[in-house]
């Protein structure tokens, strides 16, 4: 069977989430994650793709990005992804693949659904039981986004902008945002729809870019479908 295209509108957040493969580790030492972040910002600049929050993590990764042409995020991933299995490869004298095959990802209606994947993949680290706050935590963009770290990768989506009128009460209020843990539902939502390359958000939404798009960006009915 055909995999399905996946679901991409330029201008639309994306969540997107690329695994080691069988889970095994992807990074293995500081150097590894600088490298893989020098490169992230290299294509993300070459491919038009806007890079809003990030974690790595031994064994995955998580961007929230904005692809501004329908090939944006495609080509970043996939240069990028090849470039750093070349690195690791020639560094560490292993063969073979790096990555469990596509990257997974969905794209996130604004208001809610944005500030929750910015949560849910800053949060990463704190829900794997690596660090107790998200800024103890090296390898995310958390310190840039809810303290005073300065990043040229990180590019403010509208909905964090939106969170206050100046840049030092903005990180306030999104340091607001991670006084409790991400609602379980949401992230049950946020997984769901990434692992399935479906459209994260309201049904007017999913609606709207069904429309958009011309085909379902939700699940289907199980099963056969019934003769008339």
């Amino acid at each position: 069977m055909p995999r399905r295209p996946r679901i991409v509108l330029p201008g639309t957040p994306l969540h997107l989430i690329q695994r080691g493969n069988n889970r095994q580790a992807c990074f293995f030492s500081d150097s590894d994650y600088l490298v893989y972040l020098e490169w992230l910002e290299e294509y993300a600049k070459k491919y038009s793709c806007l890079i809003h929050a990030y974690v790595l993590m031994t064994n995955h990764v998580h961007l929230l990005v904005t692809p501004l042409k329908a090939e944006s995020a495609g080509l970043m991933m996939k240069q990028l992804g090849q470039r750093y299995v070349q690195y690791i490869n020639r560094t560490y004298r292993r063969s073979g693949t790096l990555w469990e095959g596509r990257y997974k990802s969905c794209i996130a209606q604004d208001e809610v659904y944005v500030l929750g994947c910015y949560r849910y993949v800053e949060l990463n680290p704190v829900r794997a039981d690596i660090v107790l706050h998200p800024a103890e935590y090296r390898w995310s963009s958390y310190r840039v986004n809810a303290q005073s770290e300065n990043s040229s990768l990180i590019t403010p989506h509208q909905q964090y902008i939106n969170l206050a009128s100046d840049r030092d009460r903005r990180r306030i209020a999104y340091r607001d945002l991670f006084r409790y843990q991400l609602e379980p539902g949401l992230v049950d939502e946020i997984r769901y729809a990434t692992n399935g390359n479906y459209a994260l958000g309201s049904d007017l939404f999913k609606d709207e870019v069904t429309m958009m798009l011309g085909r379902r960006v939700t699940p289907g009915a199980s099963g056969r479908p019934r003769r008339k």
